[in-house]
């Protein structure tokens, strides 16, 4: 199947077994187009000794996702080089570095779109981010942080931003968008809402009732975690302080941008037809059982300009289920557990100073 012709399809809509179906001659093609296109990757595989076929997703190799600090990954030649993104990362890390042409770039934002709309509508809304507009322009801060807004900005009808550019409340944009009636969307960084919404304009003194919007955040939890805040007390802060109701975290990465994994309305995180995760077990790397935490290994089927189609993260979790979520999505559905011992700090919101 072309992957245009999976952007056809609702993003929930096939069970595990019709995606596998669907996914494994996909990846074993894709593969091997990584490996005649990119050297490093290609030369990775023969050390290795992987060959052209496999019998199932979880033989598909799987790249450790820090190599894109350190190696150039690129399955297209310098001159179809639409743009680079960089991953997050506090101040002195290496960055990864992901390549993309047109049709990758296309396919990110289209798939993003797809699986957002789900649980947003398909509909454009007025949308408060809660960042500065510096974020476009200050080349340290545009990178996954950057890319994500822009990203979650096709929803926007018309854009707020809540926060001026030495990081102040913005309460001209903030008091307009509380005007609007009908339904919003809040996007930001889980940290940065939680600092800059919450506890920012409570210790302003002020007061706005948001109970028309819908929340989307990501980023990061580690230092949400430092103040002892939990999801469900994060979630309690914005319904008490703005009666938002409609609150979704995601997982994603720079390293497969547009592939986000969306928390539904029973608090799980969901992968789409257009993702994959397998657990892997720590000491021998098998596939863990339903319900065992063990390292996050993530598929996409997008990644054609690099070979980020089937990475190793450095983030823990586990499967919940599988085609079986009380909200009625099918495919696997799973939570995160944090980042796996010694890993660098990465989040968007966890770099966030």
């Amino acid at each position: 199947m072309d992957y245009s012709q999976w952007l056809s399809y609702a993003p929930y809509a096939w069970t595990q077994e019709e995606k596998e179906k669907q996914y494994l001659p996909y990846f074993q093609e894709l593969t091997e187009n990584h490996r005649r296109h990119c050297r490093p990757y290609g030369q990775a595989l023969d050390v290795f000794g992987y060959g052209s076929q496999f019998s199932a997703l979880e033989q598909i190799p799987m790249v450790p996702i820090r190599l894109f600090k350190y190696l150039k990954l690129q399955s297209i030649p310098d001159e179809e080089i639409f743009k680079i993104i960089t991953s997050s990362g506090t101040t002195g890390q290496a960055r990864s570095r992901i390549v993309l042409d047109a049709a990758t770039a296309q396919n990110q934002q289209l798939t993003l779109y797809a699986i957002v709309k789900d649980f947003l509508g398909a509909g454009r809304v007025p949308m408060l981010i809660v960042d500065s507009p510096s974020v476009f322009t200050d080349r340290a801060a545009f990178n996954a942080r950057g890319a994500a807004i822009l990203g979650f900005s096709i929803f926007a009808k018309k854009k707020y931003y809540a926060l001026m550019d030495d990081l102040t409340l913005n309460k001209e944009a903030l008091q307009a968008f509380a005007s609007r009636t009908g339904p919003v969307l809040i996007f930001g960084f889980t940290f940065m809402i939680w600092k800059y919404l919450c506890q920012a304009i409570a210790e302003a003194g002020l007061s706005f009732d948001f109970s028309n919007a819908v929340v989307i955040h990501g980023g990061g939890w580690k230092k949400m975690e430092a103040q002892a805040v939990s999801a469900e007390a994060y979630k309690r802060r914005l319904y008490d302080q703005f009666r938002i109701s409609r609150v979704h975290n995601y997982y994603g990465m720079a390293e497969q941008t547009g592939c986000v994994y969306m928390e539904c309305e029973a608090g799980h995180l969901h992968a789409s037809i257009f993702s994959d995760v397998i657990v892997r077990d720590p000491e021998d790397f098998s596939p863990c059982p339903i319900g065992k935490s063990g390292i996050l290994q993530v598929l996409s089927p997008m990644a054609v300009s690099y070979p980020g189609h089937s990475l190793l993260t450095e983030d823990m979790g586990a499967i919940l289920g599988v085609d079986d979520c009380p909200c009625g999505r099918k495919g696997k559905y799973f939570r995160i557990d944090g980042r796996i011992p010694q890993a660098e700090i990465r989040g968007c919101s966890d770099t966030h100073e």
